[in-house]
Order: C-alpha cells, then sequence, then structure tokens
C-alpha cells in the first residue's frame, strides 16, 4: 500500500513541478467553480472530481491533446501529455511505457480517449494506471487514439 501511494505521489508531484516550471497550460479552476451550481450527473467524472478535489476516481477522459511533454523517467517511465477536455479543464495523462506500448500519432489537436486513476491537483489533476496491472490489484486502464487501443 505504502509502495502505490508513494508511486502517485511521485506522479503527481512530478506532474505539479513540471507544469510551474515549463510553463505548460493552466486550466483556469473559476472557470468551472463560476459555473452555476450543477448536479453531479451533468458534469463529466473529470470535471465533478476536480471540484470536490477527489483523488482514486475510476473514470474515462476524452479530449484533445493540447501539449506534448518530455517522458517521464524518474522511476518507472510515464509518457506525458496534457489533455484538454470539452469544458476547457487540463488534466495531465501519465501513461506507463514500462508496463504498456508507447502511444505513437500524438501531436496536439489528436482526440484521444482514456480510462484511468484520477489525481486531484490545482491545475486540473492527473490520470494514471493507463495499462493492464500486471498484479491484477488495480482495475485496468486504457488509452485509444485514432481507434487503436493501448493498455
Amino acid at each position: 500500500m505504502f509502495k502505490r501511494i508513494a508511486v502517485v505521489a511521485v506522479i503527481a508531484g512530478a506532474g505539479y513541478f513540471y507544469w510551474h516550471k515549463h510553463d505548460a497550460p493552466v486550466f483556469d479552476p473559476s472557470k468551472i467553480s463560476s459555473m452555476p451550481a450543477a448536479s453531479s450527473s451533468t458534469l463529466s467524472a473529470a470535471e465533478d472530481a476536480f471540484r470536490q478535489h477527489r483523488s482514486g476516481v475510476e473514470l474515462t477522459v476524452e479530449g484533445t491533446v493540447d501539449k506534448i511533454l518530455p517522458d517521464d523517467t524518474e522511476g518507472s517511465p510515464h509518457q506525458r501529455f496534457i489533455l484538454r477536455l470539452a469544458s476547457g479543464q487540463t488534466v495531465l495523462i501519465a501513461h506507463n511505457i514500462e508496463l504498456a506500448s508507447r502511444i505513437k500519432g500524438l501531436a496536439p489537436g489528436t482526440p484521444v480517449q482514456a480510462h484511468g486513476e484520477y489525481e486531484w491537483n490545482d491545475k486540473g489533476g492527473v490520470v494514471h494506471w493507463t495499462h493492464e496491472d500486471p498484479k491484477g490489484t488495480h482495475q485496468p486502464g486504457w488509452i485509444e487514439v485514432g481507434g487503436k487501443r493501448y493498455d
């Protein structure tokens, strides 16, 4: 359990540090928080999790690639990119390329659908576990690009 928490903390911390250091696109939370109150059923799962500062939420997000980031090579290597949802919210996707294939053909504007575990941060959040769990203890995730599924 501690190892899992440590991995999540490293991924979230690396994404947070990178965003602040490298001028990545910033999600403006005031755009969501200033919206009229809405029921959870009218928000996407990511918007709902963001508003409620929830982490550890299994969800599916859909949007377009906003920015490609360099791989995170600390610990298990992760392919990273910023996904912009229809609402304008941005989410960092951290895809473990030690456990799953590298996603080919990603570029800004590429439509992507991803399923994984959402971790809250003030930039819009991180989605990780976008692959099969070799130990079978975690819900499997995936990323779909151009009709091809990476898991």
